[in-house]
């Protein structure tokens, strides 16, 4: 099945929420939409939004390159060319889940257009594959709060969880920080009692999550095994972080950063503002958001 276009919009994400590493994952109502054309030509992938300018614009765009990935495991011959027309919102490198939203619209456009032999879980393990962790892409496909693990064979294991409709404001320094230095910054090996640490603040965190829970949240997002090393990465992350929580907002790293995010209740823009103020300070300017969940995922449709 060839469609005329099939567009597919992809939202972003915030992983970890502070100690559930590489398992949790919230969808946020912040949207990348790209506009997939099989026609004889090139590749060219056209960007407007974040991005503009900087991202590749031929088969090395990563949306081309998760494209092409999904026709090679169908056994599909390559289709002598493809517009990818895309306007994207969220920002790069920014701990919200720019690059899963990319290999995950990049998989949807191709099994759209094949006829959609993939599930979601299909998908999902094509871009854990590909991005070497399914925390982002697990939400942006489910949408919503997820858990998602891999069960012994490697096959993904997800469970979306009810979630409560927090406002969340995220702040992004203007700092550069890739998820490689950010995983370099972690020890090889924990103390036990810090993995206990974490598996039970998890726990906590998704229940804190569901039913809307704030001064649970609030103890429940901190963590040992990530956080502490990635938060000294980040000039102005930890006072951020704290000036968040001096206005009784849960706060954490957003991803591997440089992101922070938090969950204010009536007070939004002074917690945005004293989180911005205290990046201000350590001489670092920054842009800001305040989102809700979004409890859907991936869309796509015929065009």
């Amino acid at each position: 099945m060839t469609p005329g276009a099939v567009t597919v919009r992809v939202p972003a994400t915030t992983a970890n929420l502070g100690p559930g590493f590489d398992c949790l994952g919230l969808a946020l109502d912040l949207w990348n939409t790209c506009t997939f054309t099989v026609k004889p030509g090139e590749v060219r992938v056209e960007v407007e939004g974040e991005g503009a300018g900087h991202l590749p614009v031929n088969a090395h765009n990563l949306i081309a390159r998760a494209f092409f990935e999904v026709y090679r495991r169908q056994g599909q011959l390559l289709p002598v060319g493809v517009r990818i027309g895309c306007e994207n919102r969220i920002p790069l490198g920014s701990g919200l889940g720019s690059s899963a939203a990319a290999v995950v619209a990049g998989i949807a456009g191709a099994n759209t257009i094949l006829g959609s032999p993939l599930t979601l879980l299909d998908m999902l393990r094509i871009a854990n594959e590909l991005e070497g962790h399914p925390d982002n892409a697990a939400a942006a496909l489910f949408g919503g709060l997820t858990v998602v693990t891999s069960d012994s064979t490697g096959f993904p294991m997800v469970q979306k969880m009810d979630c409560q409709p927090w406002q969340v404001t995220v702040v992004l320094p203007e700092f550069k920080l890739s998820t490689i230095q950010a995983r370099r910054a972690l020890p090889e090996q924990v103390f036990l009692r810090d993995a206990i640490f974490n598996i039970g603040h998890s726990l906590l965190a998704v229940e804190a999550l569901r039913t809307g829970d704030r001064e649970l949240l609030f103890r429940a997002l901190d963590d040992r095994l990530h956080q502490p090393y990635r938060l000294k990465l980040i000039p102005g992350a930890e006072s951020a972080l704290q000036a968040a929580r001096s206005l009784g907002a849960p706060a954490a790293l957003s991803g591997a950063g440089p992101s922070i995010i938090a969950f204010p209740a009536e007070n939004p823009e002074a917690v945005q503002s004293a989180m911005q103020n205290a990046f201000r300070e350590a001489g670092v300017a920054s842009r800001a958001w305040t989102l809700k969940p979004s409890f859907i995922g991936l869309i796509t449709e015929f065009t």
